[in-house]
C-alpha cells in the first residue's frame, strides 16, 4: 500500500490515475477505483457503499452484495484472493475509512490519496508514504503551455511563470487558469494576469495567511467563476446545493428552473471551464474543493428564499420522478399524494419496468440525501413524501437498511406537520423494513402504531393493510392463531372495498399461516383464489409468492413433480422481475423440492444461491435457513462433517436472532447427523430442541415433539 498525501489541488488523484494506467499490464486481475469523498462538504462515502461498488464491478449482482460491512469486506477479500489487482482509494479521510477496503492479498497493490498523512496505515498496515508538493516552476509553465497550445500564440515564458506563481504552482488552479486563457486566445496574457492579481489581492485581504495554497486555489476559482456568463454562474452556484455526489441533466435543470436543453448547454460550459467533471453522458460531479466553493457562492449570492426555492424544485423533481418509477416497480401500492407541480416543472418518465429500476438504482443515494437535506432545510412536506414514495420506488435490489434512516427522518417530518395518514404509511414502511432485517419486535411496534392511527382515522383500507402487515410479523413469530385472525380480517375488508390485489395477497398469507401451523385444510382453496385474482390482474410478482407457497403445499402432500414445477416457475418470475427478495425466498423452496426429489447436487446449488442472496439482503434468518438446507443435503450425500458444520452455524444464528422454532429445527438436524458419530452430543442437541419446541402449541410443533421424543427413546 502507498499513501499519497498533499494539499488540496496538488494533483494527487491525477498522479495516482496516470501511474495506474501506465502499469495496467502488471495487474492482470484488473483495477478498481473509488472516490471516498473524504473532504466533500457532504457526507463521505461509507465503506459499505465503496464495497458495493467494488463487488458489482467484480461481477456480483447489485442485489447480492451483503448489507453489513463485515460480510461485504469478507466477500471482497475472497473474490480478489489469488488475483493481482490494483486498487485506488481516492480522497480518503481516515484510516478507518480505508481498512475495510483492503484486499488482504499480497499480489494486490493499494494506492490511497488523502490530504492527511494517515499515519495509522503506515504504523499498523505497513503503508509506504509519498508527500506530493506543488509543481516546480518549469513544470507548472509546461502544464500551462500544454493546455493552451493550439489556442494562443506562444506566450512569454516569464509571464507564464508569473501566472503559475499566482496559481501557487497547484495543478488544479493551473488547469483552470490555462482553460480560461485558452478560451480567450486574443486576450493578452498581461490582462489575464492583472485580473488574477486583483482577485488575489482581494483574497489576501480576507485571508488569515495560514493556508496560502488554499487561498491561491480559491483565488483562481473566483477569477474563473467571475468570467462565466450570468446564467452559467447561477447554475454553478445552485449545483452546490445538490445534496448528492453526482447528478444528471434533468436534476440540474430542475434545480435551476431551466429546460433540459438549456441545462445541457450550461453544463457543457462548466465542463469546458474545468469547473465541473463529466463522468458519463448524463452524469456530472464536482471536485470537492469546487463543490465547497459553489456552495459558498450560493450562500453569498442567492437569498435564503432563492436557495429554498431551488431545493424545493429539486425535491419536487425527485418526488415526481420516483412516483413515476413506482408505477412500474410497485404499481399496486397506494400512491403518495403530491401537491400540484410548480409552474414549468417537468418530471422524469419511464417507458418500461427496466428503465424505472435503472433510474432507481442510479439515484438511490441522491434521493436519500435529498430526504436529509429537506429535513435540515425545514421542508417537512418534501422530507416525508420523498421517504414514503421512494420506499415504494426502490429497486428490488436496494439495501433496505439504507432506507431506514430516511424513513425515520420522514416519520419525524410527518409528525411535525401533524399528518396522521402520512405517519401511518411511514410506520408501515418502517415495519416492513425492520421485518426484512429481522427486527421483529421493532416491526411489530411499528405496525401496531400504524393500525392504531388508521382506526382513529376510520381508514378501512389502511386498517386492513396494517393488519395484513401485522400478520406477517406474527407469522414469523409462529403466533399462528393471531396471524390467521389478522389475515382473515384483512382479506374480508379488502374484498368489501374492492381492493382485489390486496385481497389476493392476504389469501396467500393466510394459506401460508395455515400451512406452517400444520393445518392443510383450506390451503389450496386460498391459493386458488389468490392465483385467479393475480392472473386476472397480471401481477407476476405476487403470482411468484403464490407459486412458492403452492410448492410447499405439494411437498407436504408428497407431490414432488408438482412441487418442483411450481418452485421453478416462481424462480423464473423472480429473475424476470430482477427481484432478489423474491428470488432468494423461492430458491429455498426450490432447494426443498430438489432435495426431496433426490437431486442433491442441484439442491445444494439452490440453497447456496439463496444463502448468498439473503446475506446480501441482510436477512440473516433466511440465510441460516439456507445453511440448514445445505447441511441436510450434505448429510444425504454422505458429507457428514460439512453437514454438521452448516447445521451448527444455522442453529447459532437462529439462537442469536431469538428464533426458537428455527433453532430447534437446526438442532434436530444436527442431532440426526451426529447420532452415530457422537451419541452424547446428539442427545444434548435433541434435548435442547425439545426444550425450545415446548413453548409452541401448534400441530407442527406437537408432531416435532413426538418425533424427537421417539428418537430419544430409541437411542436409550
Amino acid at each position: 500500500m502507498c499513501v499519497i498525501s498533499g494539499t488540496a489541488g496538488a494533483g494527487k488523484t491525477s498522479l495516482a490515475l496516470h501511474w495506474a494506467h501506465q502499469v495496467e499490464a502488471n495487474f492482470p486481475g484488473g483495477q478498481l477505483y473509488v472516490n471516498l469523498r473524504g473532504y466533500d462538504p457532504g457526507e463521505p462515502v461509507r465503506a459499505q457503499e465503496a464495497l458495493h461498488h467494488f463487488l458489482t464491478a467484480l461481477g456480483v449482482p447489485a442485489n447480492a452484495v451483503p448489507q453489513d460491512t463485515e460480510s461485504a469486506a469478507a466477500l471482497f477479500r475472497s473474490l480478489v484472493a489469488g488475483r493481482k489487482m490494483l486498487v485506488v482509494l481516492d480522497n480518503a479521510a481516515s484510516a478507518g475509512q480505508v481498512r475495510p477496503l483492503l484486499p488482504g492479498h499480497p499480489g494486490c497493490l493499494v494506492i490511497v490519496t488523502s490530504r492527511g498523512r494517515l499515519s495509522g496505515l503506515a504504523i499498523r498496515d505497513g503503508a509506504h508514504h509519498l508527500t506530493l508538493g506543488t509543481l516546480p516552476e518549469a513544470e507548472a509553465v509546461a502544464l500551462l503551455r500544454a493546455v493552451t497550445a493550439g489556442f494562443r500564440p506562444e506566450d512569454d515564458g516569464g509571464k507564464l511563470a508569473e501566472l503559475a506563481r499566482l496559481c501557487a504552482h497547484l495543478p488544479l488552479a493551473l488547469r483552470i487558469a490555462a482553460e480560461r486563457a485558452a478560451a480567450r486566445p486574443h486576450l493578452r496574457l498581461d490582462t489575464l494576469i492583472a485580473d488574477l492579481r486583483d482577485e488575489s489581492a482581494l483574497w489576501e485581504a480576507l485571508s488569515t495567511g495560514d493556508e496560502q495554497d488554499a487561498e491561491a486555489v480559491r483565488t483562481v476559482f473566483a477569477w474563473s467563476y467571475r468570467a462565466l456568463s450570468p446564467d452559467t454562474a447561477r447554475l454553478f452556484r445552485l449545483l452546490g446545493l445538490h445534496p448528492g455526489p453526482g447528478f444528471g441533466i434533468a436534476a440540474a435543470a430542475a434545480l435551476a428552473a431551466l429546460s433540459p436543453r438549456r441545462a445541457r448547454q450550461l453544463l457543457d460550459s462548466l465542463v469546458s471551464a474545468h469547473l465541473l467533471e463529466q463522468t458519463a453522458p448524463d452524469r456530472f460531479e464536482f471536485h470537492d474543493l469546487l463543490r465547497a466553493y459553489a456552495t459558498d457562492q450560493a450562500r453569498l449570492e442567492e437569498s435564503v428564499g432563492e436557495r429554498e426555492a431551488a431545493l424545493r424544485r429539486l425535491c419536487d423533481w425527485y418526488a415526481r420522478t420516483a412516483d413515476a418509477a413506482q408505477r412500474w416497480i410497485t404499481p399496486a401500492r397506494a400512491r403518495v399524494p403530491l401537491d400540484p407541480p410548480p409552474e414549468g416543472a417537468v418530471a422524469g418518465d419511464f417507458a418500461d419496468y427496466d428503465q424505472a429500476v435503472d433510474w432507481s438504482e442510479r439515484e438511490h443515494g441522491n434521493v436519500l440525501a435529498a430526504v436529509r437535506a429537506a429535513e435540515k432545510a425545514g421542508l417537512d412536506g418534501y422530507a416525508w413524501r420523498l421517504a414514503a414514495i421512494f420506499f415504494n420506488a426502490q429497486a428490488p435490489s436496494a439495501p433496505v437498511a439504507e432506507w431506514l434512516a430516511a424513513g425515520e427522518a420522514g416519520l419525524r417530518a410527518a409528525r411535525r406537520v401533524g399528518d396522521p395518514a402520512a405517519q401511518a404509511g411511514l410506520l408501515d414502511n418502517l415495519g416492513f423494513a425492520r421485518r426484512r432485517l429481522n427486527d421483529l419486535t421493532g416491526a411489530l411496534r411499528s405496525h401496531e402504531e400504524a393500525l392504531h392511527i388508521r382506526r382513529r382515522l376510520g381508514d378501512r383500507r389502511g386498517e386492513a393493510a396494517a393488519r395484513n402487515a401485522l400478520g406477517l410479523v406474527l407469522l414469523r413469530l409462529r403466533r399462528f392463531d393471531e396471524a390467521e385472525e389478522d389475515f382473515v380480517s384483512a382479506a374480508s375488508t379488502f374484498r368489501e372495498i374492492g381492493a382485489e390485489h390486496w385481497e389476493a395477497v392476504s389469501h396467500v398469507n393466510l394459506a401460508e399461516a395455515r400451512l406452517e401451523a400444520g393445518r392443510l385444510d383450506g390451503v389450496a382453496e386460498h391459493l386458488d383464489r389468490a392465483g385467479r385474482l393475480h392472473r386476472r390482474m397480471r401481477n407476476p410478482r405476487s403470482l411468484g409468492n403464490v407459486l412458492r407457497v403452492r410448492s410447499a403445499l405439494h411437498l407436504r402432500r408428497g407431490e414432488l413433480p408438482q412441487a418442483l414445477r411450481a418452485a421453478e416457475e416462481a424462480v423464473e418470475l423472480a429473475l424476470d422481475l430482477r427481484n432478489r427478495v423474491l428470488e432468494g425466498h423461492v430458491l429455498l423452496s426450490l432447494g426443498h423440492a430438489l432435495a426431496a426429489s433426490g437431486r442433491y447436487a442441484d439442491a445444494l446449488a439452490s440453497y447456496r444461491r439463496a444463502g448468498v442472496i439473503h446475506r446480501a439482503l441482510g436477512d440473516r434468518s433466511r440465510e441460516a435457513l439456507a445453511w440448514r438446507g445445505t447441511g441436510e443435503t450434505c448429510r444425504a450425500l454422505g458429507r457428514e462433517e460439512e453437514a454438521a458444520d452448516f447445521c451448527r452455524m444455522a442453529a447459532t444464528v437462529h439462537g442469536q436472532l431469538g428464533e426458537p422454532w428455527n433453532q430447534a429445527l437446526a438442532l434436530a438436524a444436527l442431532a440426526a447427523i451426529l447420532r452415530e458419530r457422537d451419541p452424547a452430543a446428539a442427545a444434548r442437541f435433541r434435548a435442547e430442541g425439545l426444550r425450545l419446541v415446548a413453548r409452541f402449541g401448534d400441530a407442527a410443533a406437537r408432531a416435532m415433539r413426538e418425533r424427537l421424543a421417539a428418537e430419544g427413546e430409541r437411542e436409550r
